[in-house]
C-alpha cells in the first residue's frame, strides 16, 4: 500500500511540472504575438523593416566620385565661359546599360534642341547613373549638356578633342523640358561646387565604345 507521504510528494512533482509546462508555453504564446504584431506593422508600413537594404545591380561598374574641372578663363570674357552653341557641342551617345534604345530615346530630345550626334552604341561597362565624359577641349561643351538635366556626373578622361560622350546609366535621369533649363547665350556658365581646375586633375581613361558601335544590343 502506497503511503500517504509518496502520494502528497507525487502530487507536489506533478504539480510543479505543469507550472514549468505553463510557464514555458506562456513565453512562446507571448514570442509569437509579439512577433505577428511586428510582422503586421511592417506589412502596414508603421515601421520599417531592419532587413531593408539597397541591392547592386550584378555587372554595374563601381562608380566612385570624379572631381569636377573648373571652367576655363577665356579671354574677353572676364565674368567666365558661356555656354556653346548647342550645334558646336558634338556628341557621342553610348548606352552603358542593360536597357535597350536610350541612346535613341536620348537623341531624339537631344537633337531636337539642336545639338549635333555624331555617333550611337554602347560601351562595354555598366552605370548606375549616367556620366558625360569630355577631354580638357571640352569642358564647356560637357557643362552646356550638364545643365540639361536635373543631376549628371561630369568625368574628365584623356581625349584630346572637343567631342563628349553621354554615358546612359541603369538609373539615368531624363532631360529636363526646356523652359526648365537654365542657360542663356549671353549670360555665363556657372562653375560646379568645389570644382577643381582642370590642370590639377588626373584624367581617367577613356572608355571605348563596344566594337559594333551598335545599339541593338545592351552593355555586357
Amino acid at each position: 500500500m502506497t503511503s500517504p507521504g509518496y502520494d502528497q510528494a507525487r502530487v507536489e512533482r506533478r504539480r510543479r511540472e505543469h507550472e514549468r509546462q505553463a510557464v514555458v508555453f506562456g513565453v512562446l504564446i507571448a514570442f509569437l504575438a509579439v512577433c505577428g504584431i511586428f510582422a503586421l506593422a511592417v506589412y502596414s508600413g508603421a515601421i520599417s523593416s531592419p532587413f531593408n537594404r539597397p541591392f547592386t545591380t550584378v555587372g554595374a561598374a563601381e562608380q566612385k566620385t570624379y572631381p569636377v574641372p573648373c571652367l576655363p578663363a577665356v579671354k574677353g570674357q572676364p565674368d567666365g565661359a558661356l555656354p556653346a552653341t548647342y550645334s558646336d557641342v558634338q556628341i557621342r551617345l553610348l548606352n552603358a546599360s542593360e536597357e535597350i534604345g536610350l541612346a535613341s530615346a536620348h537623341e531624339t530630345v537631344l537633337a531636337d534642341r539642336g545639338f549635333s550626334i555624331i555617333a550611337k552604341g554602347n560601351v562595354p561597362v555598366q552605370l548606375q547613373e549616367s556620366e558625360i565624359r569630355f577631354g580638357r577641349k571640352g569642358i564647356v561643351q560637357a557643362y552646356t549638356l550638364a545643365a540639361q538635366f536635373p543631376e549628371i556626373r561630369l568625368v574628365l578622361d584623356d581625349r584630346r578633342d572637343r567631342k563628349i560622350d553621354l554615358l546612359i546609366g541603369e538609373q539615368f535621369e531624363a532631360p529636363l523640358d526646356v523652359e526648365d533649363v537654365e542657360l542663356t547665350a549671353d549670360q555665363p556658365l556657372r562653375n560646379a561646387e568645389d570644382c577643381v581646375p582642370s590642370g590639377d586633375i588626373e584624367p581617367e581613361k577613356r572608355i571605348e565604345p563596344s566594337a559594333t558601335d551598335d545599339e541593338d544590343q545592351p552593355a555586357k
